[in-house]
């Protein structure tokens, strides 16, 4: 009876069919297919004998990445890097966007947004660039600030102390914009009728805000904290490895640049494989644990 009516659709509505063949063959080829190719993190990758050829040495890459003495202090890094910047991140652009939606001067309202979602568009490297011309020692702006007063700044990108805060605050700076336009989208879809009725009650703009546009927005916010935690572990390689030194190292270091360098630089496939493997694993497992959560919880959720 189901195939039946599958096909009755398929034949009504073929033409909505063939357009999702093309996002759907993109992700089967470009997504699904090469996890295949994932297997060499259980193998000793050999170029010559390609990849279902070499040798299968089961957990072998696992044991030597966990038995590292760097495997901690990477875990850790990528760990509190990342939920630095959820905590610090995810309640700018649901401030930002609450704060504009009761701006009632339109002018004022664009500018702020065309100023706070420019910086979106702004590739990493330009932004690198523009942190180094701004705390680099002896050619940057704060040196010459500091120059002013016949003092030296200190070396902040040097410093491993400060690589998180430099971090986590340029890339709030890049994308809290972008990310308000989310929350705006949901304020929009509240209804009238919620703000006119509390009109009505009496209720000032910091309650109206308490009670009807938080709750309005709170499922969104939920789905968007959700994916920031199942990506917790993923912290973006670009701007870590451009703001990396030998100086910064001790924190700088992440498992997606440790990556890098066992697996492309050091040419170690099946290595890097596992630790990408293991880095997917720990976020999968985030994302169960707190999509189930949340549905217990609030009763949002991505599933």
């Amino acid at each position: 009876m189901e195939w039946r009516a599958a096909r009755r659709s398929f034949r009504r509505y073929w033409q909505l069919y063939l357009l999702i063949l093309v996002p759907l063959a993109y992700f089967v080829i470009f997504k699904y297919v090469p996890m295949t190719n994932a297997v060499i993190a259980f193998k000793d990758y050999s170029v010559v004998d390609g990849i279902w050829g070499s040798e299968w040495v089961g957990l072998k890459h696992f044991s030597a990445f966990f038995s590292n003495p760097v495997f901690w202090n990477l875990v850790r890094n990528t760990f509190l890097l990342s939920v630095y910047f959820l905590l610090a991140g995810f309640p700018i652009p649901i401030i930002l966007a609450l704060a504009l939606n009761e701006v009632r001067l339109r002018f004022f309202k664009r500018t702020v947004q065309l100023v706070t979602y420019a910086p979106y568009f702004i590739s990493t490297v330009v932004v690198v660039s523009m942190v180094i011309l701004l705390l680099a020692p002896r050619i940057g702006l704060m040196d010459k600030a500091f120059g002013l007063f016949g003092v030296s700044a200190p070396d902040l990108l040097g410093d491993a102390d400060y690589f998180r805060h430099i971090y986590v605050w340029s890339d709030i700076w890049q994308t809290a914009g972008y990310s308000a336009v989310i929350y705006m989208a949901a304020l929009a879809g509240i209804d009238p009728s919620l703000y006119e009725a509390a009109r009505v009650d009496g209720a000032t703009r910091l309650r109206k805000i308490m009670h009807v546009d938080i709750p309005g927005i709170m499922p969104t916010a939920i789905i968007i904290l959700i994916l920031g935690v199942g990506n917790v572990m993923a912290v973006g390689f670009e701007k870590a490895f451009l703001l990396q030194n030998p100086l910064n190292l001790g924190t700088s270091e992440i498992i997606a640049t440790y990556v890098y360098k066992v697996g492309l630089l050091n040419a170690d496939f099946s290595q890097a494989t596992a630790v990408g493997l293991f880095n997917s694993v720990i976020n999968l497992v985030l994302l169960l644990g707190v999509n189930f959560l949340a549905k217990r919880v609030t009763g949002s959720g991505l599933w």
